[in-house]
């Protein structure tokens, strides 16, 4: 037996070369298209219905529920939400895919990789708060990294919703109030998450999410319905998403909401006219969870298989876990309400990621240990880098901040102290407690030999115990400065975290107005994943600083801006109400036809902290703006430039906010708009030129309802810091 298998395996291994070449699709250097085509023609309707379905790999990353999964899972699905961190799990059932399934077609292993993997870094809220594109870019590269050797191969993420109503919970997945921001900061992210080649081996996809008005949901409240009208859709809402998918995003996610009346996730006119008609998109859309089976309370669907018909044929082509393209789309092809043809194109998207990613070619991931995946000096030191940047110093009366060198005795209260859980906020991704440097640890290490830190909780995040206040004013007493570290437990926004009010809880509050009594310098550090109420709290505090959830290498930081030894450079990228009952409140809202009539009676109209606001302990000196031409025509370009001094005693960053306002149009345009922005590091004494260069379609047009861009002749304002300098366009 074993001579006659010797003398035949040559003839059985050419049989075996042949098959394969005759298999287009297997072949690494025929065209990808080539390939989809090769392989579409090969699969029945059942294998093709398949890919378009998404399920969960483990409820959890426990490794029992992984081991039922993989077991259970079916090996021609399309895509699993994968949250194990083990590799070899991965390769297992990667392994299943591509040895028990006819046709060998690798699954998409995707995961909810938001500001992180397991080197978790600040909210997306806070990195916007940097504005340092480069940063976050570095970012989304490290959590591809570890995210594709731990065995994910797509993100859901970034998270480009332009969000003004921070009672809403997702504020915190997403780059703030401003359109130009969320574009720059989302493209940067997928430059990060996708590199130079999604084939590379250290690169995964990028989603765009949630396409589209999500954020617009009714009082902040998650899933609701948002009324989007088609001009605030144009203008606010799809810059992002046209942008991302100029830097060539390979997926997006369609959104809970509905978008005046016909939900976003059987949308024709965003799913399909837009996204793949006009702006060419050739990746594919995925649901957010549920949000097929949504369509029926949302009163759009009668049952299921309505639900699997309207959101298939408007252009959602893979289905997260509802399992309802599986049930109904055999039948639905069968009674001809939609065609084969439909399928396929729906599935030559999905594989065309596969390819693109490499997965058909080099199915499994290297097995490295976890040391050799996570914490690397370099992740680290970006993780670092963006916190500190991503911080924003409100206030400073008196230059309470940095510390003077002749305080011994400091006192560090506050819940979140000692805290490392909720320091890493929402959507934390693999990222585990104890590797967190938390606050203590940070200002333990800023401060050995220099002062004495003497802490006490004080109180709980919520509730009404105050048995811990009195440790915490005597040891207030003793201490020449207070600093305070509060805010939001992590539960507290993200997904399904809306609240009612935006004030930190009572608590809190009562016990920093308790402390004020000392009469010591009272310094309050922020963490939350959303603007804050800060009216009350300000007239007790000299100094608030606002971290927000700065990830897993926040403490060191945030101690250097305390001490001095680093500069705080962010400033908001949303603004701060005065009170909840402000809300809405942004920075490029339209003119009031009275503006000096309409505000509120009882409180103030400005809100606490404007979008841009950022303190920092030197002095920026702005000379006059410069524009190359006062005049131009529509199809000229113009440069501004600004000569900008550190006229202070320490080095630091600035950023220049560039505003265009557009004082008269046929469609009423905002007060102002964000157009460009751009940070430099300045040494003490030192000059640099900011420069931008205007396109005036680029820069000064504005979309109509049909998102058709018109430029129109007449006078415009440049805006920077207190600057306003006047300019015009000519036909």
């Amino acid at each position: 037996m074993f001579f006659i298998l010797l003398i035949n395996t040559p003839g059985l291994y050419a049989q075996s070369v042949n098959k394969k070449q005759s298999m287009l699709y297997k072949d690494p250097n025929a065209k990808i298209e080539d390939r989809i085509n090769d392989l579409i023609s090969r699969m029945t309707l059942e294998e093709k219905i398949q890919q378009t379905n998404q399920l969960t790999y483990g409820k959890n990353a426990n490794a029992n529920n992984i081991q039922l999964s993989k077991n259970a899972t079916s090996p021609e699905i399309g895509s699993l939400i994968y949250r194990s961190i083990n590799p070899v799990f991965r390769n297992d059932i990667m392994r299943k895919a591509m040895n028990e399934s006819r046709l060998g077609i690798p699954i998409l292993m995707g995961f909810d990789v938001i500001h992180g993997y397991r080197t978790v870094y600040p909210i997306p809220l806070a990195q916007a708060c940097s504005w340092n594109p480069q940063l976050v870019e570095e970012a989304a590269a490290v959590a591809a990294k570890e995210s594709r050797l731990s065995g994910v191969d797509w993100t859901f993420s970034p998270m480009v919703d332009v969000a003004r109503d921070p009672r809403w919970g997702r504020v915190s997945e997403g780059y703030g109030e401003d359109p130009y921001a969320n574009a720059v900061f989302g493209v940067a992210s997928v430059k990060g998450y996708q590199g130079k080649n999604l084939s590379d081996p250290y690169s995964i996809a990028a989603c765009l999410k949630h396409y589209i008005g999500y954020s617009l949901s009714e009082g902040g409240r998650d899933y609701r319905y948002a009324d989007v009208s088609a001009q605030t859709m144009w203008e606010t809402f799809m810059p992002p998403y046209e942008a991302g998918i100029k830097a060539g995003v390979a997926t997006v996610m369609s959104a809970f909401n509905d978008i005046s009346g016909v939900p976003a996730s059987a949308n024709n006119y965003t799913l399909t006219e837009i996204l793949k008609d006009r702006w060419k998109h050739d990746g594919f859309v995925v649901s957010d969870w549920g949000s097929i089976e949504n369509l029926i309370p949302q009163g759009f669907a009668k049952d299921k298989k309505e639900a699997t018909l309207k959101s298939f044929t408007a252009g959602v082509e893979m289905d997260m876990v509802d399992n309802l393209y599986v049930e109904n789309l055999p039948q639905l092809v069968k009674e001809g309400k939609i065609s084969e043809a439909q399928i396929n194109e729906a599935v030559k998207r999905i594989l065309r990621l596969k390819f693109r990613l490499g997965l058909f070619d080099k199915p499994y991931v290297e097995e490295l240990p976890e040391k050799d995946r996570y914490y690397q000096p370099a992740s680290m030191a970006t993780a670092s880098k963006l916190a500190e940047e991503s911080m924003v110093l409100l206030k400073n009366n008196n230059q309470t901040l940095p510390l003077s060198k002749s305080i011994k005795q400091i006192a560090l209260i506050g819940p979140m102290v000692k805290d490392s859980i909720n320091l890493m906020g929402s959507w934390e991704g693999q990222g585990i407690a104890s590797s967190v440097e938390t606050l203590y640890a940070g200002f333990t290490k800023e401060f050995k030999g220099k002062a004495t830190l003497n802490y006490a909780k004080g109180c709980a995040f919520d509730g009404d115990d105050e048995s811990g206040f009195a440790a915490a004013l005597a040891i207030a007493q003793k201490s020449d400065v207070v600093i305070i570290c509060m805010g939001e437990k992590k539960g507290w926004s993200g997904e399904n975290a809306t609240r009612s009010t935006i004030a930190l809880p009572a608590i809190q509050e009562k016990l920093v107005a308790e402390l004020k009594k000392t009469g010591k310098p009272i310094i309050l550090i922020l963490s939350n994943g959303r603007p804050i109420e800060l009216g009350r709290l300000d007239k007790s505090a000299d100094a608030m600083l606002e971290i927000w959830q700065p990830g897993i290498a926040g403490g060191s930081p945030v101690a250097g801006l305390i001490s001095g030894r680093l500069n705080p450079s962010g400033k908001l990228a949303i603004t701060f109400p005065l009170t909840t009952g402000q809300i809405p409140t942004y920075y490029n809202m339209r003119e009031s036809a009275r503006p000096k009539l309409g505000g509120y009676q009882d409180i103030p109209t400005a809100p606490m902290y404007w979008f841009g606001h950022g303190l920092n302990y030197t002095n920026f000196t702005y000379g006059k703006v410069i524009l190359s031409n006062a005049s131009i025509k529509k199809d000229e370009k113009i440069t501004a430039s600004v000569e900008i001094t550190n006229s202070g005693k320490m080095d630091g960053k600035e950023t220049a906010l560039w505003f265009i306002a557009d004082p008269v149009a046929s469609i009423t345009r905002p007060v102002k708009e964000l157009k460009f922005f751009e940070k430099q590091s300045l040494k003490a004494g030192e000059t640099k030129t900011f420069k931008f260069e205007i396109d005036p379609m680029r820069d000064l047009s504005f979309p109509d309802a049909n998102g058709m861009r018109h430029l129109e002749a007449g006078d415009f304002y440049l805006m920077i810091n207190d600057q306003k300098v006047k300019f015009e366009i000519v036909d």
